[in-house]
């Protein structure tokens, strides 16, 4: 059987699992189709699984069923279970394939401005704090990434922002009202809606770290963050417990109107 190109299966447990589904169907001397068939699926999902690519996840469904046909127990089961806890080497590909992809962006974030509106010299401020690689680089894949906004077929988006992330002096003065200006300016986007989450709600369900959820053709994905890393998912109940985390943020959250108030408040603070 010859491998599949850039499949990393010493690092990463999503190319095993690819690489273990074309074992098996090739044993068996199954076509695509006879395996999609075998998975409840189609036959362009079982060819993007076997290549890895990071939009098309093997879910406990496909899992559970390629388990009783093959009689594995729960081989693939497992594999999936712990692909799912564990750290994905490629989130960021993923999650920017599936951010490009979108019809509405769901973002919450509880401590700094997001990566789609922030500016450059905020990202670069960023990135230098976190010792990127290669900063001007980085910043420039960021800024490439906010095309996504304004394209043909533009997706929805809906942030939410914690306060602490407006008072919070990434970068100095002038970089926060350059930055909370640009909040502003986009907002006025006919496809764009900021809302801030104010300190005096207290304790909250928000206080449990940032996420988004992303809406793309095949369903909803949840991405969230982590240290050195993040993840994204397809599991429908990771995904259900995000939108309901986001519609209980949103019902504490600031009306549009008041949260546009707040971001210029806190704008002319930056003196």
């Amino acid at each position: 059987m010859a491998a599949v190109e850039s499949l990393d299966l010493d690092n990463d447990i999503w190319h095993w699992i690819a690489a273990e589904l074309r074992f098996w169907r090739e044993r068996e001397e199954l076509s695509l189709s006879a395996m999609a068939e075998i998975m409840g699926c189609n036959k362009p999902y079982v060819s993007n699984v076997e290549h890895g690519r990071p939009t098309h996840r093997m879910n406990d469904r496909h899992a559970k069923a390629i388990d009783q046909h093959f009689c594995l127990g729960e081989h693939f089961q497992r594999m999936v279970r712990y692909a799912r806890a564990g750290h994905d080497p490629d989130w960021f590909r993923a999650h920017v394939i599936y951010e490009q992809r979108a019809s509405v962006i769901k973002i919450y974030e509880a401590q700094v401005i997001p990566g789609l509106l922030q500016t450059p010299d905020y990202a670069r401020a960023l990135l230098t704090a976190g010792r990127a690689d290669d900063v001007e680089a980085w910043t420039q894949r960021r800024m490439e990434r906010q095309a996504v906004l304004t394209k043909q077929n533009r997706p929805e988006l809906w942030v939410i922002m914690s306060q602490n992330v407006l008072d919070w002096p990434v970068g100095g003065t002038t970089v926060m009202r350059e930055q909370l200006t640009k909040l502003l300016e986009l907002d006025e986007l006919t496809n764009v809606t900021v809302r801030v989450l104010p300190r005096s709600v207290g304790a909250h369900v928000a206080l449990e770290g940032s996420f988004k959820v992303i809406t793309v053709q095949e369903g909803d994905v949840t991405y969230m963050e982590a240290c050195g890393g993040g993840r994204t998912t397809l599991d429908p109940n990771e995904v259900t417990e995000r939108r309901v985390r986001f519609d209980r943020i949103g019902a504490d959250a600031l009306p549009r109107g008041q949260s546009l108030d707040l971001i210029r408040q806190t704008m002319e603070s930056y003196r």
